[in-house]
């Protein structure tokens, strides 16, 4: 094969076009303007890695095909629409930006077509979960975010036929849980019809059981059919607050006032009401918002869904952030493989605020985002008026002041997330594992309850903090100390269940504290439980995949017959 026109030939004198083909989303997104490319990120990718030839930019699909029947041909690659690479000079040049796909069908289907293979050697679906792209686009242009400049305003959506094809052929293969690439699910008419044809693929096929999304910011009665569809239907879904803050001014510099979403308590409520899982998503680190401010807002979140995912921010290429770094006075580290920036200080945050702040967003994600714990927080604010993130924090204090291995690990985690993000895995592996974790937690209440709450709830709440403990997902039942549980199948689902016996009725102070509304502490009165896991945790006790972790949460229920609403995390 000769060298195309343009693609400069190995060091090692040979013909063969070496071509290395990067994807990156880096065409100008102007606002909805069609604007010149600039692509600033090509230069620096080629300039720093050599054995990088070309780079795609924006959808690849179309491109990479071009690109090859270039190379084949010997054909000159500025004849190729949407791609950047080094001329025969070494200088980095960008072909016209390439107009996006407006039919989506028109991309073979990898699961349709056979390309990508769904069973393992032993028959059984081989991957976690299955992805699924449903449309493309996003309408708004907030400035941490490059996922509405890099595909355009407008949403495009593959076909109805072409989704329940897909749907189809991963519930033959026993996909249990779908995950959707979108960036709004739920914005489109389309979407209803999606999850219409999920309901009665599943009734037929029994999968898939669960659709995991980035839900539409914005809730419409389009996204209310859907979740009253799901409901009914029994689908698992966690569904998605993305607030990113509470502070007015910090949503100003995100470019999100626009965005109707001071209706969340409302939505909570609702969702809640219904028995669905949510979760919160917060962002620290934007300009106008300070330490005292993004605390507020999380507590103030916290008093609605404790579940709170609490990210710090980074800059992408091509955002509104990235572009006015002098503005906001960013101040930033690259890492020699990242296309990032980490944000180390900006105008309202010094360096010294965003590390203490680092070290609280660890101990929030590990504690409260991933269900290693749940009902001690909303217990704790109703029985004495505590924070969630005063919770967070004092467990986080007296587990890093403890000497022992388990507590060693955690505290070098929190130490090394800022630079670290997988810090958080062997954290979390430890936390579903250990009985030295459960020991941990037993010993904070031991020193510091009496601090946080009066004399006659330290009983009852330590017997809540069991229940949480024992509730949490679990990978082994032996390593738990759950020796009589047993492994069944319930409803086609393989389960661990195991009976509990407790000293307070722990299931009706769930019930009160998560209303806020005890003014008394329980009286003692033996109550025993029988907790329900989902079977299959243990691949993912390190997994930061929060989703996925809700549905292994027990199930509980006094044998009595009083059940535990699943929505309790």
């Amino acid at each position: 094969m000769t060298a195309p026109h343009g693609l400069p030939r190995r060091a090692d004198g040979s013909a063969e076009a070496y071509v290395r083909l990067v994807q990156a989303g880096e065409s100008e997104r102007g606002r909805g303007l069609r604007r010149e490319p600039r692509v600033p990120q090509a230069d620096r990718t080629l300039r720093q890695w050599p054995e990088v030839d070309v780079i795609v930019n924006g959808e690849g699909e179309l491109t990479l095909v071009d690109l090859l029947s270039r190379i084949a041909d010997g054909g000159d690659l500025a004849e190729v629409e949407g791609i950047s690479y080094r001329d025969a000079g070494g200088i980095v040049r960008s072909t016209a930006e390439r107009a996006r796909i407006e039919n989506l069908d028109i991309i073979p289907s990898p699961i349709l077509s056979g390309v990508l293979p769904l069973h393992d050697d032993t028959g059984a679906f081989r991957y976690d979960v299955a992805l699924l792209e449903t449309n493309r686009g996003c309408p708004y242009h907030c400035s941490f975010c490059y996922w509405g400049g890099a595909v355009g305003q407008r949403v495009r959506s593959f076909s109805r036929e072409r989704l329940r094809g897909e749907l189809e052929a991963l519930a033959r293969a026993k996909a249990e849980t779908v995950v959707l690439c979108d960036a709004n699910f739920g914005i489109l008419p389309a979407d209803l019809e999606f999850v219409r044809d999920l309901v009665e693929v599943r009734r037929r096929h029994g999968y898939p059981r669960a659709l995991e999304t980035s839900w539409v910011k914005n809730k419409s009665k389009t996204f209310y059919e859907i979740v009253d569809i799901m409901r009914r239907e029994g689908i698992r879904s966690s569904f998605t607050l993305a607030l990113q803050t509470l502070s007015d001014d910090a949503l100003a510099t995100m470019n999100r006032r626009n965005m109707r979403i001071n209706a969340w308590r409302d939505l909570t409520e609702r969702l809640s009401g219904d028995g669905m899982d949510i979760y919160a998503e917060l962002i620290w680190g934007a300009p106008g918002e300070t330490p005292e401010s993004f605390l507020a807002g999380y507590d103030e979140l916290a008093r609605h869904v404790s579940r709170i995912a609490a990210y710090p921010l980074i800059l992408l290429p091509n955002t509104d952030y990235a572009e006015r770094k002098d503005l906001y006075g960013f101040v930033t580290v690259r890492g020699d493989r990242d296309d990032f920036e980490y944000v180390l200080a900006n105008k309202d945050m010094s360096l010294r605020q965003n590390l203490d702040m680092q070290r609280f967003l660890f101990w929030a994600r590990l504690l409260a985002e991933n269900l290693v714990l749940r009902r001690v927080f909303p217990a704790l604010r109703a029985s004495g008026g505590v924070r969630q993130s005063r919770v967070i924090l004092s467990i986080a204090d007296h587990i890093e002041a403890q000497p022992g291995p388990g507590a060693r690990l955690l505290h070098r985690a929190a130490a090394n997330s800022t630079a670290d993000p997988d810090s958080l895995s062997p954290a979390l592996e430890f936390c579903f594992t250990s009985p030295e974790f459960d020991d941990l937690v037993r010993g904070w209440w031991q020193a510091n309850g009496s601090s946080l709450v009066a004399a006659e709830w330290l009983e009852p709440l330590a017997e809540l903090i069991r229940f949480d403990l024992d509730s949490r997902p679990l990978p082994d039942a032996a390593t738990r100390g759950l020796h009589g549980a047993l492994a069944e199948v319930r409803d086609g689902e393989a389960v661990i269940i195991a009976e509990r016996d407790y000293a307070y009725d722990v299931l009706d102070m769930c019930h009160g504290t998560a209303e806020g509304r005890p003014s008394a502490a329980p009286r003692r009165g033996p109550v025993r439980i029988e907790l329900t896991w989902k079977a299959g945790f243990a691949e993912l006790a390190a997994s930061t995949n929060h989703e996925e972790t809700a549905h292994y949460v027990a199930g509980s229920r006094r044998l009595d017959g009083a059940r535990l609403p699943a929505v309790a995390h």
